[in-house]
């Protein structure tokens, strides 16, 4: 039985135009986590927390491509957001908490 909250309406209404961000960028897989995926999201003052899986992490432009999609995203939703892979979440406690709430929005 699921129980999360369902998916943030501001993520459902954008979908479309996510799905084809994702599909210029190279995006393999899209989830959120935090405020939006744990139904505690508030407009006038949260962020937006993604982690990302794009296709050809060791090839040259992928850092650029990495900050041009968290732009796009910024732009697309209209708020702050805080972009990351697997593999910059070290710290063990933030590791729990982001488990914790993610949610897969996009698989491409």
């Amino acid at each position: 039985m699921d129980t999360a909250p369902p998916l943030l309406p501001l993520l459902i209404d954008r979908l479309e135009p996510l799905r084809h961000l994702c599909a210029l960028y190279g995006v393999d897989r899209l989830e959120v986590f935090g405020s939006a995926a744990k139904g505690l999201f508030d407009p006038a003052s949260s962020d937006l927390d993604f982690i990302v899986q794009m296709t050809g992490q060791r090839e040259p432009g992928y850092a650029r491509r990495f900050c041009s999609f968290a732009d796009e995203l910024e732009v697309l939703f209209g708020r702050p957001v805080d972009l990351l892979t697997e593999s910059m979440i070290h710290n063990p406690y933030f590791r729990k908490d982001v488990d914790a709430s993610r949610r897969v929005i996009l698989e491409l």
